[in-house]
């Protein structure tokens, strides 16, 4: 059912051109969505019309009780989603409609809120790589981090004009779903004055409203939402701002942010000013994550005649307190650690603490989003146990989050690096690709040009050259167009554009296929001899087959193009695991040279520029293969001994049942 297909976020666009999408986070789309909620939910809104879209029902449970309470507030109340138990078509309390889901809704987050003086809206799709990558991990360790890192692209605004053309998508999508609804339906168009109306001029008109409704109850949800996510960090510079000397620690730390982004710089002048401020005889700061069993001391703070510690290792295996601090997710503090039955039942602590001399010792973790980065640590010496004073607990809990936030600023400076590499990269490709593209369309448009050129001006001609100036230009103008479907095809792959299907296949039957799509293109041309080796109990492949199909017969044009008639082509297929499945093309043809057999890979390749001139070709086949098997989770790379040596071409595809 194409109609159920398409994107209502790109019909949308589509519709109104002059919109731009934004990009949001699932934290934020939830906190939009219960504001506009609150609002209908406040009694300032007067029978409005709400329709929420949910991808799926796990996620419609999570609000069912709060549709219970705004079906108390108007009958015009529609919920979609795509069922996974128990969600069906029904009208109790409100309109519930089951949609498919192959419909593009399942990939949307939309929730809409109309009333006769307001309207607002919310238009989202998920990012397709952030929802195939949770859809991997979900399997493994679902997580909130996992799932509020979710990213969504689309439009959130309370334009009029807007929230009525969603509407008028939602409803015409619901009617697909639940036809026995058009009366209903009917009225809420009537009522809220939704779809087109058709002026004198032709053109479309929708009537506008002021917007003289109390919006606090939205604005109130919003700064709610936000206060809660920073309530922690608040409640430590509240206590920071009451003292001088913890201000000072705070600012030179986050001076040293500022001044840097060398997360060595920043760790060590924490340790100094952290230890300095809070009097410990040893301030010790390390990388550590949760499943380390040792780490390395690389920041230290000590105090004169305190034994260094620096640049040793630091076991956390057999230290409980580490243990503590990972399942707890917080700090922790042994007030006295001669009387603490954590270091007093732990030989390997009780060791430690009599040759390092503590008597106090804080251990505070360094997280962020649930992440464990690092570990601060605080000894004290003395004799006496040591007195906390209000508020260091605090102080020592803020700092640990502002490194946090430090390490990770660190860590996207270092990708950011990488990006503009890749950028420059990119730049050059780009650059590349138009010097190429020129030159292999300019060829053949020349050719197919001198054709023409001759058949017009020349009507005595002979038939027989005649029909030699066709085929050449017949020939040129195939091989600009497989230039361009191979370009778009590459391009539609790097950006993410294709939807799989993927399905349990034979892959002998692809085989076969692909086979007789390369006979059939070369009806007129000798091949090589090409012989497959498959097993007849090798499993069932989970792949899109047009897709496989694809890489079978672009990697035998391959081989075939650089094997001469006399040579051999081998196919053979072997299941490696349980899991996998590897193919390999082998030829006896020109081979490759070793350092080359990364880059063959690369969109246009020209180190065989003039071979590929001889045996034709886009230079754009390999590359296409990589985009498909990287698609499904595969691997594909090639092997030769050298020039003259022939060439095998490997790449793995899953078997059925096992996710790629």
């Amino acid at each position: 059912m194409r109609s159920i297909s398409t994107s209502l976020l790109s019909d949308l666009l589509q519709a109104l051109p002059y919109l731009r999408p934004q990009l949001y986070f699932k934290a934020s789309l939830t906190a939009l969505s219960h504001a506009m909620e609150d609002q209908v939910l406040a009694a300032t809104l007067e029978q409005p019309l709400v329709i929420a879209s949910f991808q799926r029902e796990r996620f419609y449970r999570q609000e069912a009780h709060r549709y219970e309470r705004l079906a108390q507030r108007s009958d015009q109340i529609y919920v979609l989603s795509a069922p996974e138990t128990n969600f069906t078509n029904s009208s109790e309390h409100y309109e519930k409609v089951a949609f498919e889901p192959e419909d593009g809704l399942s990939q949307e987050w939309h929730l809409v809120v109309i009333a006769q003086n307001y309207a607002t809206c919310l238009v989202c799709r998920e990012n397709l790589s952030s929802l195939a990558k949770n859809s991997q991990l979900s399997d493994l360790a679902p997580s909130v981090d996992m799932d509020t890192a979710r990213r969504f692209e689309g439009i959130w605004t309370a334009e009029r004009g807007v929230s009525l053309k969603v509407a008028e998508f939602l409803l015409d999508r619901i009617l697909i779903y639940r036809p026995e609804l058009a009366s209903k339906i009917k009225q809420a168009r009537r009522r809220y004055g939704i779809g087109r109306t058709r002026g004198s001029s032709g053109a479309e008109q929708v009537t506008e409203y002021a917007c003289d409704i109390d919006t606090d109850p939205f604005v109130q949800r919003l700064v709610t939402y936000l206060q809660a996510s920073q309530y922690k960090l608040h409640k430590a510079y509240r206590s920071i701002a009451a003292q001088a000397r913890k201000e000072r620690l705070v600012n030179s730390i986050s001076t040293a942010i500022r001044r840097s982004l060398n997360p060595q710089e920043i760790l060590k002048v924490a340790a100094q000013q952290l230890g300095q401020n809070l009097e410990a005889c040893r301030c010790l700061i390390y990388r550590a994550q949760a499943t380390d069993l040792q780490a390395i001391i690389e920041h230290e703070f000590l105090r004169p005649g305190v034994l260094s510690l620096l640049g040793q290792p630091w076991s956390l295996e057999n230290n409980p307190l580490f243990w503590e601090v990972v399942q707890l997710g917080e700090g922790i503090y042994v007030a006295d650690t001669h009387t603490d039955p954590r270091i007093t039942t732990s030989i390997a602590l009780t060791d430690l603490v009599k040759r390092l001399k503590i008597r106090s010792w804080l251990m505070e973790p360094v997280f962020y989003q649930g992440r464990l980065l690092g570990i601060v640590e605080l000894h004290y010496c003395h004799k006496h146990v040591h007195q906390w004073q209000a508020g260091e607990f605090d102080l020592v809990e803020a700092v640990a989050t502002s490194l946090g936030v430090a390490l990770i600023q660190a860590e996207a400076y270092a990708n950011l690096e990488d990006l503009n590499q890749q950028l420059e990269a990119l730049d050059r490709t780009r650059s590349n690709l138009i010097a190429i593209t020129g030159h292999e369309l300019r060829t053949p448009l020349s050719t197919i040009q001198v054709c023409l050129e001759s058949l017009a001006s020349e009507p005595d001609m002979p038939l027989e050259l005649q029909q030699v100036m066709l085929n050449t230009a017949l020939t040129d103008s195939e091989r600009m167009q497989k230039l361009v479907q191979d370009f778009l095809t590459l391009s539609n792959l790097e950006s993410g554009r294709v939807e799989w299907h993927p399905d349990s296949l034979s892959l002998q039957e692809c085989v076969d296929l692909a086979l007789s799509r390369i006979r059939a293109r070369a009806a007129n041309q000798k091949l090589p001899k090409i012989t497959t080796q498959i097993a007849k109990n090798l499993p069932l492949v989970r792949a899109d087959g047009d897709w496989l199909v694809e890489v079978l017969a672009k990697l035998m044009d391959n081989a075939c193009k650089f094997t001469p008639p006399q040579g051999k082509i081998t196919i053979k297929a072997q299941n490696n695991s349980n899991k996998i499945v590897e193919v390999t093309i082998a030829d006896t043809g020109r081979g490759i040279e070793p350092s080359l057999l990364e880059v063959v890979f690369d969109r246009f390749y020209q180190a065989e520029g003039a071979l590929r001139r001889t045996t034709g070709g886009t230079g754009l086949g390999l590359a296409i293969c990589r985009q498909i098997v990287n698609g499904w989770g595969g691997e594909i790379w090639a092997e030769s001994d050298g020039k003259n040596q022939g060439s095998k071409f490997h790449f793995t595809v899953p078997v059925t049942g096992v996710r790629s």
